[in-house]
């Protein structure tokens, strides 16, 4: 079941964070820097993940932490062009495909709740009123409760019902 929520997303008691990014994205702004700044090992570990197997737009990559944070990392956007661009923007189909592959993670790993922002529609520029409809899709139907953060407020924490 979906709820939207307001709040720190970092404050969220969800089992998953998943979060919008490009290949090799320098996590410079917005959420992905917050998540960089409380998890310096996750940022380290996403870069040689990219590194390794240059993954395509669409898919996903979940990492753990030492005190059992979990984050997932959507590939929204397509990847810069080189080490000197910022990533490109996301599309639509890219959040389509990411969406789908979050939900089999899900499934897969057997997540008891998520915690996700307004996908895409910061850094990645997307128009909310295209995303939401793509999350109610892939994520409507999940048993688990998935906390959509519509409004950011830092160092409050959500009240996420159960």
């Amino acid at each position: 079941m979906i709820h939207y929520v307001t709040g720190d997303i970092l404050l969220s008691k969800a089992q998953a964070i998943a979060h919008g990014v490009a290949s090799n994205d320098p996590f410079s702004s917005g959420l992905a820097l917050s998540l960089r700044e409380q998890w310096p090992s996750m940022y380290k570990d996403f870069r040689h993940f990219c590194q390794t197997t240059h993954p395509k737009a669409g898919s996903a990559w979940v990492w753990g932490g030492a005190e059992g944070a979990r984050i997932i990392s959507l590939f929204t956007q397509n990847a810069a062009p080189d080490h000197n661009s910022k990533p490109g923007k996301a599309t639509i189909e890219n959040v389509n495909h990411a969406l789908r592959e979050l939900h089999r993670l899900i499934d897969a790993e057997k997540f008891h709740s998520l915690a996700l922002p307004r996908l895409a529609t910061g850094v990645g520029g997307l128009n909310w009123d295209e995303v939401n409809p793509l999350i109610t899709k892939h994520l409507g139907d999940l048993s688990i409760p998935v906390y959509v953060y519509g409004t950011f407020h830092k160092g409050v924490a959500a009240s996420e019902p159960a």
